[in-house]
């Protein structure tokens, strides 16, 4: 099966999008070098179909697992089974498991649509935008049920990685979580974990929501010669740092991980019908000298 892919450029960079595999970003490269910004995906990767071998995708309308076979709304529960072969729970909304529509393009930037049923109704647009090495993305989510549902969003950017990648990223707390990804409690930053000076990656393995975030980040590859900047109005982050892989995640996200079990719904919104709500993520690539 073959997927067709959307490029954008800017002159410094190039963008190609697969908008028929979960509306996902396959490559971010500079333009000059070749040199990848994402996790590089190829042909084969493409020919998967999935946004897990990809760039980046989209989540919505929550991020990451949620327990207890769904959760309550105002007018009832909701709920939910596994949607991957590899999790009990179900993970990341269901955005990013089907085929965006390209809605308009041009050469430096994009705008993608989902009209969705599962689990319920909503449309979610993502716009891409690059002008000089800064990749800027908007996603929204506008809710299309008769009924109010609790929304959440997220990106979910794979970021090369090796011995050398160093992070900058603020934050207060950290959460706690078990053998399962599951939050148990919040913590103060342990060293390993603590990025309010730049750092190298932990050796062991991350997948946890970060609190208090500032919104501010800094991705430095001093190797391949290149910095990545990164901003988002979020206060929440999750790394995710597998073991022996040549990648991780930095997602800013809007809630954390099961906050449909939280007292309040922490960072969760209450939509009704034909109301909005959004997420940015800034990505600026600068070479250094």
């Amino acid at each position: 099966m073959s997927y067709d892919t959307l490029h954008l450029h800017d002159g410094i960079t190039q963008l190609t999008l697969a908008p028929g595999v979960g509306g996902a970003i396959a490559n971010w490269t500079v333009v000059a070098t070749g040199q990848p910004l994402l996790r590089p995906a190829d042909e084969q990767a493409l020919e998967a179909g999935t946004p897990r071998r990809l760039g980046c995708y989209p989540l919505a309308p929550w991020s990451n697992r949620i327990t207890e076979g769904g959760f309550d709304n105002p007018e009832g529960w909701l709920a939910l089974t596994a949607n991957t072969d590899n999790s009990p729970l179900p993970i990341h909304g269901s955005a990013w498991q089907q085929p965006w529509q390209v809605v308009e393009h041009s050469a430096s930037s994009a705008l993608l649509r989902l009209e969705s049923q599962v689990p319920f109704a909503y449309t979610a647009e993502q716009h891409f935008e690059l002008t000089d090495g800064l990749l800027s993305i908007r996603l929204q989510v506008t809710h299309r049920a008769d009924a109010p549902m609790w929304h959440g969003l997220g990106l979910h950017p794979y970021f090369p990685r090796t011995a050398h990648t160093k992070l900058q990223a603020r934050a207060e707390k950290v959460w706690q979580c078990d053998e399962s990804s599951l939050p148990t409690q919040l913590s103060e930053l342990p060293a390993h974990w603590d990025f309010q000076h730049q750092q190298a990656l932990p050796r062991v393995h991350t997948d946890n929501a970060f609190i208090g975030w500032d919104g501010q980040a800094r991705i430095v590859e001093s190797e391949a010669g290149y910095s990545l900047d990164i901003s988002s109005e979020q206060a929440i982050y999750l790394l995710f740092c597998p073991e022996s892989k040549p990648f991780f995640c930095f997602e800013p996200v809007s809630h954390a991980v099961d906050a449909h079990h939280q007292p309040g719904k922490p960072g969760l919104v209450l939509l009704h019908k034909n109301q909005s709500h959004s997420l940015t993520l800034n990505l600026h690539y600068q070479p250094l000298r």
